[in-house]
């Protein structure tokens, strides 16, 4: 039986919504890292399909991180991380991969959060249509160009308020304990020994 047939949800989406309730900006508007590492185990939803948030990386501003795209100051590109927090910044990179970021700090101070791996939880049949080669449902969403092709996240969603909407992040009403791994960013060249990277440990 191919994967998408076989594609169970983990709960129904009136479930998820009954647990859960939306993040607010609030939640955004503290220091990049500390949202980083709050954002796993919270549920990213677009329409009706979820999944629980495994992987994160903090970008920073300040001008000290390299790898972060506010590093270039101001510009048409980058307004949309210097605030107002709660809100998504999507970019094409290498020609072919969409990523989501989430914008950190108070209004006014870059930051942004790269949301790299979902573990999928509701919405998984759609999931597997958009992502043909997946085989499994560990495989839809593992990296952050796989993420947006398995949530139809697009840079259509840039400076989108992820607080309201079909595109917001929700937290668990009771919310499990994790294990959380912190190690250096992967993928980049510059400041690439920060320890910013953010995992649920399995």
């Amino acid at each position: 039986m191919r994967a998408i047939e076989a594609a169970n949800d983990r709960l129904s989406f009136a479930e998820l919504k009954a647990r859960s309730e939306v993040l607010p900006h609030a939640f955004y508007e503290r220091p990049t890292i500390e949202v980083a590492r709050d954002l796993l185990g919270k549920i990213l939803v677009n329409r009706r399909a979820a999944g629980v948030i495994i992987e994160t990386e903090a970008y920073l501003g300040g001008g000290e991180d390299l790898a972060a795209h506010s590093a270039r100051g101001l510009t048409p590109r980058t307004k949309v991380l210097f605030g107002p927090p709660g809100h998504a910044y999507v970019y094409f990179i290498y020609g072919m991969h969409e990523c989501l970021n989430l914008v950190a700090e108070p209004d006014g101070q870059a930051g942004c959060v790269l949301i790299r791996a979902l573990d999928p939880i509701c919405g998984l049949a759609a999931m597997f249509r958009r992502r043909p080669t997946a085989r499994k449902p560990s495989e839809l969403a593992s990296g952050p160009g796989n993420l947006t092709r398995a949530m139809d996240i697009s840079r259509a969603h840039n400076g989108r308020d992820i607080t309201k909407g079909s595109l917001v992040v929700r937290k668990w009403k009771q919310e499990p304990p994790l294990q959380i791994e912190v190690t250096p960013r992967v993928g980049i060249t510059k400041s690439a020994d920060f320890p910013l990277r953010f995992l649920v440990r399995k």
